[in-house]
C-alpha cells in the first residue's frame, strides 16, 4: 500500500517566475548575445550565465560589459541590446510543465502573480504570445515597479500585499539563486527548478524539482493535477489533501 507524502505546508497563493522558469529565455538571450558580442570582437563563451542569471536587466548589462571589457556603458549596452531581442521574443518556448501549472491553478482559483526582475514592456510583450496567460494572473509585477530586485525580497512582498494574502501564506517557483534568496527572505516558501545544472547550489530552497512537471501541488495544501499518473497515488493525495484541509 502506497502512503501519501505529507504536506509541507499549507499556502493559498503562488508566484512565479518568469524568464527560466516558465519560459526558455536563456537560449534566446545566449543566441542574441553572441551575434552582439561579435561587434566588438569578442566571443561569447557562457560564462557569464550564472552572473546574469534572475539579475535585473542593468545588472545584467554591467556583467556582460565588464567580463568582456566592452568599450560601452550598461545604459548603452541596453539600448543596443533590447531590440533585438524584442524581435526573439515569439521564438521563446514554454518549458514542459508550464501551460499544465497555469492551466490547473487557474481552474481551481488559485491567487497567482507572476514577478519578474524584467522590465513590465518585456514582460508583457513575452506573455502575449502564450494563449491564456495574461488573464490567469491575478497579479503582474515588474522589476521596474519596485526600488529593488532580487534578491531583495521587495518584489515578492509587493505581490503578496496585491493578491492580499499574508507572505508565508505563499509559494514561490522559481529558476534562479537570487530569486530563491528573494522569496526565502520574504519569509515565503520556495520550490526551486534550477536552470542552470547546479542544484547542489539551491540549499535554502524548501524543495528542489527538475522540472514543473514534478511539481506536486497536494503537498503544499494546493489541489493535486487531475492527470495523476497512478490512481492509487491520486487517491492518496486527494484523502491527505482534504484531510489537511480541515
Amino acid at each position: 500500500m502506497s502512503i501519501a507524502k505529507p504536506l509541507k505546508r499549507l499556502v493559498s497563493a503562488v508566484i512565479l517566475d518568469l524568464d527560466g522558469t516558465l519560459l526558455h529565455t536563456d537560449g534566446i538571450v545566449s543566441d542574441v548575445l553572441k551575434a552582439f558580442v561579435v561587434r566588438y570582437g569578442k566571443q561569447w563563451d557562457g560564462r557569464e550565465t550564472q552572473k546574469i542569471l534572475g539579475r535585473t536587466p542593468l545588472e545584467a548589462a554591467a556583467a556582460v560589459v565588464e567580463d568582456y571589457k566592452l568599450p560601452c556603458s550598461a545604459d548603452d549596452f541596453l539600448t543596443q541590446f533590447t531590440p533585438l531581442l524584442y524581435d526573439q521574443w515569439c521564438k521563446i518556448k514554454v518549458l514542459p510543465g508550464a501551460n499544465r501549472l497555469i492551466k490547473h491553478l487557474s481552474g481551481h482559483n488559485v491567487p497567482m502573480a507572476l514577478a519578474s526582475n524584467s522590465p513590465r514592456e518585456n514582460i508583457e510583450s513575452k506573455i502575449s504570445y502564450q494563449q491564456g496567460w495574461m488573464g490567469s494572473f491575478s497579479v503582474i509585477i515588474a522589476g521596474d515597479e519596485v526600488r529593488t530586485g532580487k534578491p531583495s525580497p521587495e518584489i515578492f512582498l509587493e505581490a503578496a500585499k496585491r493578491l492580499n494574502v499574508k507572505p508565508s501564506s505563499c509559494l514561490v517557483i522559481e529558476d534562479s539563486l537570487p530569486g530563491v534568496t528573494a522569496g526565502k527572505a520574504a519569509g515565503m516558501e520556495v520550490v526551486a527548478v534550477p536552470s542552470i545544472p547546479k542544484s547542489h547550489l539551491y540549499t535554502e530552497a524548501d524543495e528542489v524539482i527538475n522540472s514543473l512537471l514534478d511539481l506536486q501541488p497536494e503537498l503544499w495544501g494546493l489541489p493535486p493535477f487531475e492527470d495523476c499518473k497512478s490512481l492509487k497515488t491520486c487517491v492518496n493525495v486527494e484523502v491527505a489533501f482534504i484531510v489537511y484541509s480541515f
